[in-house]
């Protein structure tokens, strides 16, 4: 049995200070949520992002919704952060699969690069363990918002527009 995050990409800084990024951020289960955030400030940092908003709603099933509006504002990238814990009803199926297929659409309709920081997990350790706490084996926080400031200079340069580090 492989565990997760086996055969992830290098995850060392690049210069993405050009981009303007959005980060939309659940409220719910506090302590994974600051972990993904934190892990999302660290990347941002690393990347030499500055121009950075970040915006909280409710729950998981909230983030595609704003951020939404968020890519339709113009930013280069939207990292969208939750977590949903798997419990004795549906529910986690339904906000899971309505999350995944909001925020798919919102890359889809929009062409802004989402990074998927959900997390969907069985239990509250499983969820400490990818929040990039101290003594979390992964940073799902600074690996989502990685991949959009990624995806989004491959798009700039698919699309032919230079980006000039911010000013």
């Amino acid at each position: 049995m492989r565990m997760s995050g086996h055969g992830a990409p290098d995850q060392a800084a690049f210069d993405a200070s050009a981009l303007k990024v959005a980060v939309v951020a659940a409220s719910w289960h506090t302590e994974v949520m600051d972990g993904l955030l934190a892990g999302t400030q660290r990347a941002l940092g690393a990347h030499r992002v500055t121009d950075a908003t970040v915006v909280r709603v409710p729950g998981t099933f909230e983030l595609p919704v704003v951020a939404l509006a968020l890519a339709q504002q113009g930013y280069d990238a939207v990292v969208a952060l939750g977590v949903v814990i798997r419990g004795g009803t549906p529910h986690f199926d339904y906000v899971c699969s309505a999350a995944t297929d909001g925020l798919t659409r919102v890359m889809l309709d929009t062409g802004v690069p989402v990074g998927f920081g959900v997390l969907t997990c069985d239990n509250d350790e499983q969820a400490l363990d990818r929040a990039g706490l101290e003594g979390s084996r992964e940073d799902k926080g600074w690996e989502a918002t990685s991949a959009a400031l990624a995806t989004a200079l491959v798009l700039s340069g698919v699309r032919g527009v230079r980006l000039s580090p911010a000013q």
